[in-house]
């Protein structure tokens, strides 16, 4: 059994703190597309009354996972970030960003994957964007867009449960899984890593 299943068995048998845990993992170095999304859709599916009390877990986990990812980033700076994320990448998401650091983190909270939320996070926390601004829009951005899943879940749950006990779909996620403990080890090499001077 992969550990990323072992994971997501531990995240269901302990209720409502699993989308909590999920949260700090997936808002701040785990590569896992959808993971917080796929906890409060099964657990809302499968236990509808709890729904608000997943919602505020999965709401706030994201939330302490940011902080963690913004503290990282702090303390790089932005010349750090620069050279963790490239010159290009870092000077094309900075110029995005602008003087619109409040709204690229409500939207990066909203917006499903691929769209950058700890690069978003990073960059903004890099360049000295206050955390008492960048926590609740995330915790309000984080909470809408697991409102509107949840939701979902009330509406498509039979049939979500239905999908996931499906052959395919274990097999899609044994390849999903594979990639993801393969991309979460990079990412967590690329963030700790110290960042190599420039050469004159």
């Amino acid at each position: 059994m992969s550990p990323l299943v072992t994971l997501f068995r531990f995240l269901f048998h302990i209720g409502y703190f699993g989308p909590f845990v999920m949260g700090v993992l997936d808002s701040s170095f785990l590569v896992l597309p959808f993971g917080n999304d796929l906890v409060v859709v099964g657990l809302v599916a499968q236990h509808h009354r709890g729904m608000p009390w997943y919602i505020l877990s999965a709401a706030v986990g994201s939330t302490v996972g940011a902080l963690v990812l913004a503290l990282v980033a702090r303390k790089l700076g932005e010349e750090g970030l620069r050279r963790l994320a490239g010159q290009g990448r870092y000077e094309k998401l900075k110029n995005r960003i602008g003087k619109r650091a409040g709204l690229a983190v409500a939207l990066a909270g909203l917006a499903p994957p691929p769209f950058p939320f700890t690069t978003v996070i990073a960059a903004v926390s890099a360049v000295d964007y206050p955390f008492s601004r960048l926590l609740p829009i995330n915790f309000v951005a984080r909470g809408a867009r697991f409102t509107v899943l949840a939701l979902l879940a009330l509406r498509y749950g039979k049939a979500v449960i239905a999908i996931a006990r499906s052959t395919p779909f274990k097999w899609s996620m044994a390849v999903f899984i594979v990639f993801c403990l393969v991309a979460s080890g990079f990412s967590i090499w690329h963030w700790l890593r110290k960042p190599q001077p420039h050469k004159a």
